[in-house]
């Protein structure tokens, strides 16, 4: 006979056929009709906690667990991941069909109804005493036949996605019939509907707002203490003791809870994962740390003048200004990238990356997408550097430049993924890990360029380096093969330190002083930069006019930073016109200037009051799929009209009637000094 198998993973196998053979047999006895619909509901309740449990095995298990090497290993793993997926979705199913009517049908309750007098409340206060004066057997079967009645309120509408969830409008009044671990509970609306409903969904009690609401009476008052213990009611601050929390903390906890903390509670996170912080401070802190912000002009301290913005009098060009760090780098690729598990679809794979000092973001927070394989789940990788239409969020040929002097200054990069729970449909965004790159050795002096490999930790970036936690190897922990083995399967970042050629030395001079952005921006970054003094530090009367400048590609140009295919659709335009230019033409900046400011105006600004284009949004696949088409659209019928013509660009594209255009506004055309200079 062959050896049996004892593989973890086999072991798991046989227990989901073992699982499978019983959901086998339960259908066949219900399509059949043997056995009554109480035993074959406790039936598949207790395959469906089976069948979890098999599942959280399932997942905590790794290739370093076998005991003997597994072919294929991470293959089995997923389509074993996707049975029990399956089995699952069909015990869930199941469970619906057969689940009772209402919380109230069991024979103990109708006996009891049948009894109540009058004084309904007192003969339940009567019988629960009762009750807890019986011995244990009694209670355990108490328990096993009665399923307590609790009425539930809706807190806001919820559409059911899937198969088997019940819909639900805001204040409607539901019947729990059973709570599951997962958050989902089965539920019946007035209509006599059941199916599952999330529980953050819902309130107890039959009101909305209970804030509000006071109990008078005494009987209430002594349920409500009996629920408050089961951690399941409010709690009264005034009558209550103050360790029982009441609605309003309930009510903070439920809305703070989002995809990320239901998917960790569910084992679908792997070890190190947790919150996005940098994507955090980009949502909370609104534009500040954007790079729209950074690429606008610095005030001086005495608000009269300008810190980090200067003309050359005798070249008519901005000033080049050397800050403490100026450097470029590429990202190269992530290796040993744990996955996020089953029931969880991602969006985006990406890094974000700011300046960095261990205590605080000393500039922008940019961010790159990297691409992914699925032959490789584990490793990112990044787009070359490359010639043409390369889109922004895919170049991992970045710069920094930074004027701080602080001694820890480094670059700090987190590694993040932005999924979709399939189950509900809840986006969210995840921490893979994070790294931090000091730019100075210990004596003050600058890195070496060269490839650098970078541990990712685990945790906060503002708190102490904890490296991610990896599965133990197998073997003698003082073996150097050992721990070989354990260092390559290590997380890790591969970034490399290099230099620029002298033209591209020569734009990023000119750029703001604090500043970290895509590589491949960095002229129209410098032909920005170069108007925006023009118009500054030239055109203003005196350096003390703070009125209203009419300059549109001033106002707007910042919003391309938020909107990555804005700006290389800017490019791409902008490219093209460029190969149209003579070499003398490409070194006149009066005349780069003036094709600049066309080219501008007749492509991207037409797109960004564009009533067709909908709001960007990063990883959200159909609206960066609607823009896109939006965009080549729109930029293929504006070189047409321009061909037929005649003329290279202008505004002859805002009065015809084949392109819409939103109404104007004065923010769109007009650039406000005080309120857009940082």
């Amino acid at each position: 006979m062959p050896p049996r198998r004892k593989g973890p993973l086999q072991l798991v196998q046989r227990e989901a056929d073992e699982i499978k053979k019983q959901v086998d047999s339960l259908v066949k006895d219900v399509e059949s009709g043997n056995g009554y619909t109480e035993e074959a509901f406790r039936r598949c309740q207790e395959l469906q906690m089976s069948a979890e449990k098999t599942q959280r095995t399932l997942m905590k298990l790794t290739k370093a667990d076998e005991l003997a090497p597994v072919g294929n290993y991470n293959q089995r793993k997923q389509e074993e991941e996707r049975r029990l997926q399956d089995i699952l979705e069909r015990v869930t199913t199941l469970s619906l069909e057969l689940s009772p009517a209402g919380p109230s049908t069991a024979a103990g309750d109708s006996s009891k109804e049948d009894s109540d007098d009058d004084d309904k409340d007192e003969d339940d206060d009567e019988d629960s005493s009762d009750e807890d004066t019986d011995d244990d057997d009694d209670e355990v079967e108490n328990q096993a036949v009665k399923t307590p009645s609790q009425m539930y309120t809706a807190l806001s509408d919820f559409k059911g996605e899937q198969e088997g969830d019940l819909s639900v409008q805001r204040g409607e009044i539901l019947k729990i019939i059973r709570k599951t671990a997962d958050g989902w509970w089965l539920a019946q609306d007035t209509k006599g509907n059941t199916g599952l409903v999330p529980k953050t969904y819902l309130k107890i009690g039959s009101g909305v707002d209970d804030d509000d609401e006071k109990d008078d009476d005494d009987e209430n008052d002594e349920e409500e203490s009996e629920e408050e213990e089961d951690g399941e009611e409010l709690a009264d601050d005034q009558e209550k003791p103050s360790t029982h929390s009441n609605w309003s903390t309930v009510k903070k906890a439920l809305s703070g809870l989002d995809a990320t903390d239901v998917l960790s509670a569910l084992g679908a996170i792997p070890a190190g994962f947790g919150t996005s912080h940098l994507t955090k401070l980009l949502e909370e802190e609104g534009q500040t740390y954007r790079g729209s912000h950074y690429v606008q002009p610095e005030l001086s301290q005495s608000q009269l003048s300008f810190s980090d913005l200067f003309l050359d009098p005798d070249t008519g060009r901005v000033r080049a200004r050397q800050v403490q760090t100026c450097l470029c780098f590429s990202l190269w690729s992530c290796r040993m990238i744990p996955t996020p598990g089953v029931g969880v679809q991602v969006l985006s794979r990406h890094i974000r990356l700011c300046a960095f000092d261990k205590t605080q973001v000393l500039s922008n927070i940019h961010t790159v997408r990297a691409t992914y394989n699925s032959k490789s789940p584990k490793t990112w990788s990044f787009s070359p550097s490359m010639t043409g239409i390369l889109p922004s969020l895919l170049d991992g040929d970045c710069f920094l430049r930074c004027n701080s002097a602080h001694p820890n200054l480094g670059i700090l990069f987190e590694l993040g993924v932005t999924f979709i729970r399939n189950s509900t449909g809840d986006r969210g965004d995840l921490s893979c890990g994070w790294a931090y790159l000091k730019l100075t050795d210990d004596s003050g002096n600058p890195l070496p360029n060269r490839t650098y490999e970078l541990t990712l930790n685990s945790g906060s970036p503002f708190e102490a380096e904890v490296p991610m936690e990896i599965a133990a190897t197998r073997g003698s922990p003082a073996s150097v093969f050992q721990q070989m083995l354990q260092a390559r399967r290590q997380p890790k970042l591969i970034i490399k330190l290099k230099s620029a050629n002298s033209r591209t030395r020569t734009q990023l001079s000119i750029l703001p002083d604090t500043l970290l952005h895509s590589l491949s921006c960095v002229h129209l970054l410098a032909l920005h930069r170069q108007l925006l003094a023009d118009t500054l530090l030239m055109d203003r009367s005196t350096m003390q006019n703070a009125d209203l400048i009419c300059s549109p590609i001033l106002s707007t140009f910042p919003v391309l930073f938020d909107q990555p295919d804005l700006l290389d659709a800017l490019r791409s335009a902008w490219l093209e016109a460029e190969t149209s230019m003579s070499r003398a033409q490409k070194r006149d900046l009066p005349h780069l200037k003036q094709e600049f400011v066309k080219v501008y105006m007749s492509s991207v600004y037409f797109l960004l009051h564009s009533p067709s284009l909908p709001p960007h949004r990063l990883a959200d696949p159909p609206s960066e799929e609607q823009r896109a088409r939006v965009l080549f659209s729109t930029l293929d019928a504006l070189k047409q009209s321009q061909h037929t013509s005649g003329t290279s660009g202008g505004l002859e594209v805002f009065v015809d009637p084949k392109h819409q255009h939103h109404a104007f506004d004065i923010t769109e055309l007009t650039f406000d000094l005080l309120n857009m200079a940082r």
